[in-house]
């Protein structure tokens, strides 16, 4: 035990900076791993001519019983003398370079001096103390683990988030994490594509991307309050994700919700998950747009923090994603990277990831940006097609990518500076074209919602007019799960709306319960599945 004893007392990281490469210490990375040992029990019976004995496996830190992973976190905290000066500030964004406007993280504060949008800023100097590959093998080492706060996928990029927060005040569930998926069948059979992946962000805590900010901004909120600063609630517009994460992080921090719903305008599967956890929720006979504007109003009066992506704080979050992407394919940058936009937040978020990156030295280049639109609902589209020419709100109609149907975007601003500094595009998608493209989507193996299907036309759409290529590295990224969506599959599927062919609809035969009708509807389906090559006299005698 005395052997193993320095193991569990020492760091699996030191932040202090990495030393220069030296032609006597080329390129090595110090991360300052402790030794790991293990302890081989002799056995007299056994000659010096037979083979040693397996060594015994390596004894595995164990907390003492009585104490949780954020007591474990808080005791290694105490114990630790590490002060990196690593920080952060609000500043108006996109500044003018001489502008001295900023403000604390800890200040309750939505908006610059002249009405405009902040921005998360990260003293970049500080960072830069340690180089790109520390920072790689920094963030590598925390995947998977249940150590408290790194086993998410946003804290495990901590310094990078809320680098000044303590542990100790952090609300998670883990989020993040999610699975990067090679779409092989989809790619291949539809578009000729090789290399083509979806970022399934939907695999999470309450079902779509929203987690990643959301437990940011609501760690914020936590730490705000022990600080007694007047806050009593946390409260937002939603077209559904929205309040599903943020009721989910206030209900796991005790903190109480307020939700503005529009009426009629969200899928059940979306508006139980508010009130399962105890959200109060206020069903509004108005659009997203309307609650957004009801929702600004009433924080301005009442201790009520104000949660929609107006608040960047939550960007800071969800920009992991686009990290987490460089780190799935090993820091290698992909092509395209295509994602859905309604309020416009996130398209900003990827590009401040993927920017960041760059920035310190983990990568050398940026991803090309898609932002794909319903066509119901695309102010950014028509910004984009007019050459960003003044910008126009627009009456967002029904879609049923309904979390994206939003006309007048918070985030148009941010949205705009990600597509100019990333070369991007933006595509639109009708309501037919979304719903076979999630019709397909599904028939190759995904479950994905019907904002997927807006960013896969627009995958489909630049496939075709040949500017992405067959060989390019593409990710299309999923912002929330299918079964949030099933009654719009089942609608597709069963032929019941209206306006549409429902190309793909792939509806339940009814036969009768007798073996014959059976037999004849199964041998009428192989036929129609057999492979084109088979004889066909062959495939009648095996049928």
């Amino acid at each position: 035990m005395a052997a193993s004893s320095s193991l569990f007392q020492s760091p699996t990281f030191s932040l202090r900076p990495n030393p220069k490469p030296s032609p006597q210490n080329p390129g090595k990375i110090n991360l300052h791993l402790p030794p790991i040992t293990a302890c081989v029990s002799s056995d007299s019976s056994v000659s010096n001519n037979s083979a040693p004995p397996p060594p015994a496996p390596t004894l595995k830190h164990r907390r003492p019983a009585e104490e949780n992973i954020r007591d474990e976190a808080r005791r290694h905290h105490r114990s630790s003398s590490q002060d990196h000066n690593f920080s952060a500030k609000y500043v108006p964004f996109n500044a003018d370079p001489s502008s001295t406007e900023s403000y604390s993280l800890d200040e309750i504060v939505y908006r610059s001096r002249s009405g405009g949008l902040l921005d998360v800023q990260h003293d970049l100097d500080a960072l830069k103390r340690f180089d790109g590959r520390y920072w790689k093998s920094l963030f590598d080492s925390r995947v998977g683990k249940t150590t408290w706060p790194y086993g998410s996928g946003v804290w495990s990029k901590k310094e990078w988030v809320l680098p000044e927060i303590d542990s100790d005040d952090i609300v998670s569930a883990f989020e993040g994490n999610s699975n990067l998926f090679w779409a092989e069948r989809f790619g291949k059979q539809y578009l000729g594509m090789n290399d083509l992946w979806v970022k399934h962000c939907g695999i999470s805590h309450t079902g779509s991307f929203k987690d990643l900010g959301m437990t940011v901004l609501v760690s914020q909120v936590n730490r705000l309050r022990k600080m007694n600063r007047p806050l009593v609630g946390v409260g937002c517009a939603s077209t559904g994700d929205t309040s599903a994460a943020l009721s989910a992080y206030c209900a796991a921090a005790g903190i109480p919700s307020i939700v503005f719903l529009p009426a009629n305008r969200i899928s059940i599967a979306q508006l139980v998950q508010p009130i399962a956890n105890g959200a109060y929720v206020l069903s509004i006979d108005t659009d997203f747009d309307g609650c957004m504007q009801l929702i600004r109003e009433v924080t301005a009066e009442l201790p009520i923090y104000l949660a929609n992506s107006l608040n960047s704080l939550r960007l800071e979050g969800q920009k992991t994603a686009a990290i987490e992407i460089l780190q799935q394919f090993d820091w290698d940058v992909p092509d395209w990277v295509i994602v859905p936009g309604g309020n416009l937040g996130n398209i900003y978020a990827f590009y401040k990831g993927f920017h960041m990156c760059k920035e310190l030295g983990l990568v050398d280049r940026i991803p090309r940006l898609v932002c794909a639109q319903a066509a119901n609902a695309n102010p950014l589209y028509l910004h984009f097609k007019s050459g960003w020419k003044d910008f126009k709100a627009v009456k967002a109609n029904t879609t049923f990518a309904s979390a994206i149907q939003i006309g007048d975007p918070v985030s148009i601003d941010r949205a705009v500076f990600a597509m100019k500094n990333s070369n991007g595009i933006v595509e639109e998608a009708t309501e037919e074209e979304l719903m076979n493209a999630m019709a397909q989507a599904d028939s190759t193996g995904m479950f994905i919602c019907p904002h997927t299907g807006v960013a896969l036309t627009a995958l489909i759409k630049l496939r075709n007019s040949g500017v992405i290529g067959p060989n390019d590295r593409t990710v299309v990224v999923s912002t929330a799960h299918g079964l949030k969506f099933t009654q719009s599959k089942i609608d597709y599927h069963s032929k019941e709306i209206g306006d549409l062919a429902c190309r793909y609809a792939n509806p339940p035969v009814n036969v009768k319960a007798d073996f014959g009708s059976v037999m004849d509807v199964l041998k009428k389906y192989l036929l129609s599945k057999a492979p084109k090559d088979l004889p066909a006299k062959l495939m009648a005698r095996s049928i």
